[in-house]
């Protein structure tokens, strides 16, 4: 594990007991994942906050005038620790962290499904029911279109991956037909 996925798991533990202590976990996600998602879609947001050249003081000013409307001081306090430390291209890994911790504590994990086609409400409540029976958690479906797979589909929780892919069954098929040869 390399040194700043350590330390962004650190900040999500201590990010989310503060969340679970004001009973806002669920709120300060959301806050996390839109914040992290503006910096990271935000090309000069980013240039911003690595410039050397500009004050950790000003960085952190122009996330709270950015973002204080729209997330919590725990969320934005955790931000500007971040930015303090230098650590403010761990965004993404903060997030993720504080996921993966959020999940944890609370029987709930994220499931990344790609499909060669979008998948409708109902099909995602079904694979989340049939995957939440299968693990035994709360399971929250994320869908990735990649045509690439043919048909079916492929879920992704953790550190399993589950292919149905048209694409995975045909390389299975060929690895097979290669081996009895």
């Amino acid at each position: 594990m390399s040194r700043g996925t350590v330390a962004a798991k650190r900040y999500a533990k201590a990010l989310f007991q503060l969340a679970q202590e004001q009973g806002v976990t669920a709120e300060a996600e959301s806050q996390l994942t839109a914040l992290v998602t503006a910096v990271e879609q935000d090309a000069e947001i980013r240039a911003f906050l690595a410039a050397p050249g500009i004050t950790t003081e000003n960085k952190i000013q122009a996330i709270r005038a950015a973002f204080g409307d729209q997330a919590s001081p725990i969320v934005l306090n955790t931000i500007s620790l971040l930015i303090e430390r230098g650590r403010q291209g761990e965004l993404a890994s903060l997030l993720e962290a504080y996921r993966q911790v959020s999940g944890s504590a609370l029987g709930r994990t994220d499931a990344l499904v790609t499909s060669a086609k979008p998948l409708s409400e109902q099909e995602r409540d079904r694979l989340a029911a049939r995957f939440g029976e299968l693990i035994g958690k709360t399971v929250r479906v994320e869908n990735i279109v990649d045509s690439s797979i043919l048909g079916g589909l492929t879920v992704r929780i953790g550190d399993t991956l589950y292919d149905g892919s048209l694409r995975g069954k045909l390389d299975r098929l060929s690895k097979q037909l290669q081996t009895s040869v």
